[in-house]
């Protein structure tokens, strides 16, 4: 039997837990990434309880390891994403002319939120590729993390459902039976997947989209975003504190206008799984939590992390205004919520807060009062954001799908 061919397309967390999964489940596994002198072709997972008990221990095998897409693309009848939202585009664009046109193709990310199927539309309709199958899965499966880059990743359990996009839609079960089933509930016994019936319930179901503006937002409010020592940097979650808290709230309930408006323009359509977000965590990790600030401060897995920032020649420590955080989830987050905001006619002020403070910290031009300005350079430059009109799409009737 011919083993079928996966590329990953980057090196990103998530990217050593495909590795060692999909080898393990007979594929022939490839990554394209701009440091392959950096990868093993051996990569090992570990399995840890939250207390660090190493459980079980998952061995993997990469086939080819290249950063160039004319030796891992052809060939791929599975090509999947793993990095920043903010360079997919990039990706898709580079690796476009390499895909093969004579057999179905299934190119998709393992973390589809920001439109990905007005991505990979972009890619099909310029370079004449008719035989993609989209797919975007809403969260990450797994919360996962690197020890040695290229090398060893780890992975403290998965979520209790994912859920998936796939366009076109009846794609779903041979996706699931023979790719989807294999890097997440074979291996740790939970974590099937579920069919969302749009991308854009996954575009507007967000958690780091608005946990990560909104937090580093409450930062800067609380003290500038500045710290003189190192030390004094306040942890992202442990330290999670009741302004962060409201300020997400708040930006969902923002969101929460937008999904609920849409539902409500389009009764006929189905958007299960257009959650906000305590509902969104209850449906993928099953959990009870009615608290924001208090599921941040007592998670264990995530109680080490610290926020991006930099260091200054004076030594100050300040925000790092250029992290993905902004990049990936201002630029193809908030920015696209707020189009779709303005396109229906609502008021969505904490949207427009976070967004001009960003615009002012990064010297900016995105939004101008309470609109966006859609012919800026800082939305409308090559794959700077990922707003609906760059794709040619310019109401709300075009975006659904």
């Amino acid at each position: 039997m011919i083993k079928q061919e996966v590329t990953i397309v980057g090196g990103g967390s998530s990217a050593h837990i495909l590795i060692p999964f999909l080898s393990g489940a007979g594929f022939n596994v490839n990554i394209l990434t701009r440091r392959p002198e950096e990868w093993s072709s051996k990569v090992d997972l570990q399995l840890q309880s939250i207390n660090g008990e190493l459980e079980e221990e998952f061995k993997g095998e990469l086939t080819t390891i290249s950063d160039n897409p004319a030796e891992v693309i052809p060939q791929a009848t599975y090509v999947i994403l793993c990095m920043p939202v903010c360079k997919y585009r990039i990706a898709l664009h580079g690796l476009a002319p390499h895909l093969s046109k004579d057999k179905e193709v299934f190119v998709g990310t393992i973390y589809g939120q920001a439109g990905f199927n007005w991505m990979v539309d972009e890619i099909k309709l310029k370079f004449d590729l008719n035989s993609i199958t989209t797919f975007a899965i809403g969260l990450i499966p797994w919360i996962c993390r690197i020890i040695e880059y290229g090398k060893v990743g780890v992975t403290y359990g998965c979520k209790e459902v994912n859920v998936v996009a796939v366009s076109p839609p009846e794609r779903f079960d041979d996706l699931n039976n023979l790719f989807l089933k294999n890097i997440c509930e074979r291996w740790l016994k939970k974590g099937a997947f579920v069919q969302a019936d749009n991308f854009l319930s996954l575009t507007l179901s967000v958690d780091n989209q608005i946990i990560h503006p909104s937090r580093c937002y409450g930062l800067f409010l609380k003290c500038e975003g500045k710290w003189s020592r190192k030390e004094d940097i306040p942890y992202f979650y442990r330290d999670y504190d009741q302004k962060s808290a409201d300020l997400l709230q708040a930006l969902d309930a923002d969101y929460s206008k937008i999904r609920e408006t849409i539902k409500l323009n389009y009764p006929d359509l189905s958007f299960t799984y257009m959650l906000d977000y305590l509902s969104l965590e209850r449906v993928s990790y099953q959990s009870e939590n009615t608290d924001i600030r208090v599921s941040f401060t007592t998670s264990e897995t995530l109680g080490a992390i610290k926020p991006p920032t930099i260091q200054l020649e004076n030594g100050q420590w300040i925000i790092d205004k250029d992290h993905r955080f902004f990049t990936d989830d201002i630029h193809y987050g908030l920015c696209i919520a707020k189009w779709m905001a303005d396109q229906l006619s609502l008021e969505v002020p904490t949207i427009d807060s976070i967004i001009n403070w960003a615009q002012q910290l990064r010297n900016e031009r995105i939004i101008d009062g309470k609109t966006l300005i859609l012919d800026s350079e800082s939305l409308t430059k090559e794959f700077m954001s990922g707003i609906p009109p760059l794709y040619g799409l310019n109401s709300i009737d075009d975006i659904l799908d």
